[in-house]
């Protein structure tokens, strides 16, 4: 029974759907300390969060049986994703679930600000009736800046759009072709802020955009625009707003996120009268509460049961469907990799994968991750998945490289990979006969039909006659059974190359008696 820990309150919908798993657990532990969450962690296989639990390099260390890390929300600014990556640790959010909740309070915050709702309702419970004080400006025809154009800032342009606002955005990773297809035009950003009335932030925080929002940029702003930041408060140097605001060189600001969260008494911006804020009330609407619950709790359930991972952050590869359509072709890669590495002379500096077949072109990045997971295996110090592989395969200075023309089989679907060492290299291919059958069909100029499971004899040997009797003997006087064996020869009288299954582990003595045959050139003992 798999345990998940609760550490921030989760809508009833997603904890139902816990209390409904059959193979899962969970405790609901809010308020935690550090020292708290140190002490509990190691019963875990899984960490759901929101954004005021930090998930450092510490917890994750400790969390010997973490498997996943499930950040219900967007955002993973409170975990850090790369030592999640190389203990091998999914970490996943949800990045659509509270995309509406999210670009509705944009609006609201544009709106309110413009018209100076908050300043009116105040006044008015304060007794005073002043319309004329509180004159606004309508947003239709005012042009709007976005900055990020994801799928909030594409659900913002589409709501604005509705108010008759000309839309614009800036975003290197969206080509112009998404922009004309929302009727926005892409721009960069130095342009965007000269020509924007109303500028709203919904770009990911990284480091390249942590203070994007600086004095440089806001002194780019039009005379008197208005700035609204409901996505993340780093994304704003908060002190130079603040000066911008107090010069009148902008006319407003709508703040649903700061720097630092609550906002420090001293914050330059609470308390401006030009200043609308609220307590990050993006995702604060219930039906967001409950999307964002619900999808989380599939998502970490999904991952735990190894059935799929979507939204993963850190996986490197993209699954496309379903993911147990993959998951053979990734089992039959990581086993040429074990074997590559049972068989490689000395460390493996270079790994070249070629795949050929409708099925898994689309899977070479998962199926290299999983040749470097084979391949570590035998020798790393700590637990290896497709998660940290390729990191501690880079660490290790092991390069990776998609080729083609390895061999010409003409098998479908064939996952080929070439493994290079100092002074060596040798050359292995599969395929899955039927679809769940794998096969070792090639070995270097070898060709075969081997079964890459268990205890695992390769042998090569000068083709001369005897040479199978001597080896059955020799494993028969140790009460070693052959499962299966196969065997390849690039020429009648020249070499060949046994791949032979065994139903135990042969003893050291049966391996010495093997190698002292005079055919013998080669033996390796691989377990797969």
């Amino acid at each position: 029974m798999m345990r998940i820990l609760i550490t921030e309150m989760l809508d009833a919908a997603g904890l139902e759907k816990l209390d409904r798993a059959g193979d899962v657990t969970y405790d609901l532990k809010t308020g935690l300390s550090k020292t708290d969450l140190l002490a509990l962690i190691p019963q875990y296989a899984a960490l759901i969060v929101r954004s005021a639990t930090p998930v450092d390099a510490d917890l994750i260390q400790a969390g010997s049986q973490l498997k996943v890390i499930g950040r219900a929300g967007a955002g993973v600014e409170n975990i850090d994703v790369h030592a999640a990556t190389r203990a091998g640790i999914i970490v996943m959010s949800t990045p659509g679930a509270n995309s509406i909740a999210t670009a509705e309070q944009t609006l609201a915050l544009m709106l309110a600000v413009t018209r100076h709702t908050h300043r009116a309702h105040a006044a008015l419970l304060a007794g005073k009736w002043e319309r004329t004080a509180f004159v606004g400006s309508q947003l239709h025809g005012k042009t709007l800046g976005v900055v990020g154009f994801g799928h909030v800032g594409r659900l913002v342009a589409q709501r604005a759009q509705a108010f008759g606002m000309p839309v614009i955005a800036c975003d290197p990773y969206i080509s112009e072709e998404v922009g004309r297809a929302y009727g926005v035009l892409l721009v960069d950003l130095d342009d965007l802020l000269a020509q924007a009335d109303v500028v709203t932030l919904h770009a990911a925080l990284r480091p390249e955009t942590e203070r994007l929002i600086d004095a440089a940029a806001l002194a780019q702003m039009q005379p008197g625009a208005v700035l609204i930041n409901a996505a993340r408060g780093r994304l704003i140097d908060e002190a130079a707003l603040a000066a911008a605001l107090q010069s009148g060189r902008l006319k407003a600001a709508a703040l649903d996120v700061f720097a630092s969260e609550p906002p420090t008494p001293d914050n330059p911006l609470i308390g401006l009268p030009n200043v609308l804020h609220t307590p990050h009330l993006g995702d604060s609407t219930q039906e967001a509460q409950r999307e964002v619950a619900t999808q989380i709790v599939e998502q970490v359930l999904a991952a735990l049961r190894g059935v799929d991972y979507v939204n993963s952050l850190n996986m490197p590869f993209t699954v496309r469907g379903d993911f147990a359509r993959i998951r053979p072709y990734m089992e039959l890669a990581e086993k040429l990799g074990v074997l590559h590495a049972g068989l490689a002379d000395k460390p493996i500096r270079r790994v070249e994968v070629e795949v050929k077949g409708d099925v898994v072109e689309e899977m070479v990045r998962a199926v290299a991750a999983a040749i470097l997971k084979g391949i570590l295996s035998l020798s790393a110090a700590t637990s290896i998945n497709t998660i940290n592989a390729p990191l501690l395969a880079h660490e290790r200075g092991i390069e990776i490289a998609q080729t083609s023309g390895i061999n010409g089989l003409d098998y479908p679907n064939l996952i080929s990979c070439r493994a290079i060492w100092d002074g060596g290299e040798r050359t292995l291919a599969g395929v899955l006969f039927g679809g769940s059958e794998p096969r070792v069909a090639q070995m270097d100029q070898y060709r075969l039909e081997a079964r890459p499971e268990g205890f695992v004899l390769v042998m090569q040997n000068r083709d001369v006659p005897g040479v199978i009797g001597q080896v059955g003997t020799i494993l028969a006087a140790y009460e070693v059974n052959i499962g299966e064996w196969r065997l390849g020869r690039n020429k009648p009288g020249g070499q060949a190359l046994s791949f032979i299954n065994l139903d135990s582990r042969p003893p050291d003595a049966v391996l010495d008696a093997l190698g002292k045959l005079t055919a013998v050139t080669q033996l390796k003992l691989v377990t797969l």
